[in-house]
């Protein structure tokens, strides 16, 4: 499935149905003439990305909330609304549903116990999920834990199911019954393995989020202990991410926060929806933390400069699969040259009413993390562009 016609939400790919993207008209800004702004000391004015997140208002996203840290300071700044019913402004400090930026995360956690000697990132999946990944040609004693987290083991994405995304994704297969769904991890790998490979393992690249609901999978089978409980004690809690959480199967958004908005349709006509409250346990490892802007700039920071990876590991992160002429993708880490030059590091994500991006120069020096609280519209690549390139 796809959620944004980018070349990034292409590789970014995370949970959602096939969304197209026309624009319903957003209330008009009325900040400072780039919408509501909340700017620290000691910054640039940060021009060509308040543009940008205003375009992204202007072709429908109801609102943006974007923070930015570079060699001048902190800066943030929002664009359009939180709430349509209300009208209240989005806030510089909203937490919201970061989809696949989890699998940054999830690889991360993966290579901390490579580091400790737990597992070796070549050992096979059925060495540690044994009898899981069968059937339909699949075979986990001929994948590796490094082909889940760079997305050449050739299972099936299993948000690409018709049937799930029917459920799931859209008002008329009944995303309002099935909302609050709870999912085990095992019964979304039943549903990729009813499907044939994408390829054999390690003979192409196919973006899945079956790949990292297996490795939350092997992070419990590893530690003994819950993917996101060893997420937070290994990475939020040592980081202070105060914002960052793992759900699991709390359905509702922590505040402060705005309301998330879909069509929930296969065109971006009709209705909007408020698709808020949802049982995040449909994408568990591959999607369902939450953060806000300034825990994911200092999240990709330290990860970037060696904080949380020794430097085996980060390399080996690094460690990039060409997936077309501007963009790559590591473990858990895709890399996008710019049209500057400049190459940023980090991972997009998107669920339900949600499109976020981080990105981080190699060096750590300048990050920007940003949120659309619709899924149907706005260019979340223009806005990276502008931070990056524009200014």
């Amino acid at each position: 499935m796809r959620m944004r016609t980018t070349a990034v939400a292409t590789v970014a790919v995370a949970l959602s149905a096939a969304l197209a993207a026309p624009a319903v008209a957003a209330p008009s800004d009325t900040g400072a003439g780039t919408g509501n702004t909340t700017a620290a000391t000691g910054t640039g004015d940060h021009q060509a990305t308040r543009g940008a997140m205003k375009a992204a208002v202007a072709a429908g996203v109801p609102g943006v909330t974007a923070t930015a840290r570079d060699g001048r300071g902190t800066w943030a700044a929002t664009a359009g609304v939180g709430d349509l019913r209300t009208e209240r402004k989005r806030s510089p400090q909203d937490r919201y549903r970061v989809g696949s930026i989890t699998k940054t995360f999830v690889a991360t956690v993966l290579l901390q116990l490579e580091a400790e000697g737990k597992l070796s990132l070549d050992d096979t999946v059925d060495a540690w999920l044994p009898g899981l990944v069968t059937g339909n040609g699949h075979d986990g004693t001929r994948i590796t834990l490094r082909q889940l987290l760079n997305h050449t083991s050739g299972v099936f994405n299993y948000t690409a199911d018709e049937d799930f995304g029917r459920t799931y994704f859209t008002k008329e297969g009944g995303f309002f019954e099935h909302r609050y769904d709870t999912l085990a991890p095992e019964e979304l790998v039943r549903i990729a393995l009813a499907h044939e490979p994408d390829f054999e393992p390690g003979t192409s690249w196919n973006y899945s989020n079956t790949n990292y609901v297996l490795a939350g999978m092997v992070i419990e089978k590893a530690t003994g202990r819950p993917y996101g409980e060893e997420v937070r004690r290994r990475v939020i809690d040592p980081l202070h991410l105060t914002a960052t959480s793992v759900p699991g199967t709390r359905t509702s958004l922590p505040r402060p926060s705005s309301r998330a908005y879909s069509k929930l349709a296969e065109t971006a006509t009709g209705p909007t929806y408020d698709v808020t409250r949802l049982n995040p346990s449909i994408a568990y490892s591959a999607g369902e933390m939450i953060s806000d802007s300034k825990d994911l700039n200092r999240f990709y920071r330290a990860l970037l400069t060696g904080r949380l990876l020794p430097r085996e590991q980060l390399s080996e992160m690094t460690t990039m699969i060409p997936v077309d002429a501007t963009h790559a993708y590591g473990l858990g880490l895709m890399r996008t040259t710019l049209s500057c030059g400049v190459d940023v590091w980090g991972h997009g994500g998107g669920i339900h009413g949600s499109l976020s991006e981080a990105a981080t120069t190699k060096d750590g020096r300048h990050s920007l993390a940003f949120n659309f609280n619709g899924d149907w519209a706005g260019d979340t690549e223009a806005v990276i562009e502008a931070e990056f390139c524009g200014d």
